[in-house]
């Protein structure tokens, strides 16, 4: 008898642990998350969280709506912000073997120019980004890469 009231009470708990990830969905835990993008500062910091550390949460946040990419290569190519987003969902977790530094370039209240500097072993990519205040938040609106 009590080996059944352990069966059953073990089947309940496997039901009620089931029901309650099937009712918060795949995935949804990074859609809810929500990143402090309140000022300029922490909105770079995200990006280079989410460009060499593998971050995933917030990704959709952080790129304004007209965001565009610019790689400046022999191939020089341009990518949208969905492209850009679907690209880094993917790289989830994956880290980057480079060391990165920051520098402002310009800062008012509504705008900020950063360069994001990622030297690898065998090469270096600069990343010249354009932050824009949108409402409370602060978003990227543009990149431009250039690889040495």
């Amino acid at each position: 008898m009590k080996a059944l009231v352990k069966t059953l009470a073990a089947a309940a708990l496997i039901a009620v642990s089931t029901f309650a990830m099937a009712a918060e969905g795949p995935g949804s835990k990074s859609a809810k998350a929500n990143v402090n993008l309140s000022t300029a500062d922490f909105a770079l910091e995200h990006y280079v969280a989410v460009t060499t550390e593998g971050e995933s949460a917030g990704v959709e946040q952080l790129f304004a709506a007209d965001f565009t990419q610019k790689v400046q290569s022999a191939n020089a190519n341009t990518n949208s912000r969905n492209e850009v987003v679907k690209y880094l969902k993917k790289q989830k977790g994956e880290k980057l073997n480079c060391t990165v530094t920051t520098d402002i370039i310009e800062e008012s209240a509504d705008y900020m120019v950063a360069k994001v500097t990622m030297k690898f072993e065998n090469f270096t990519k600069t990343d010249v980004l354009t932050l824009v205040r949108e409402g409370n938040n602060w978003k990227v609106s543009s990149s431009v890469n250039s690889y040495k």
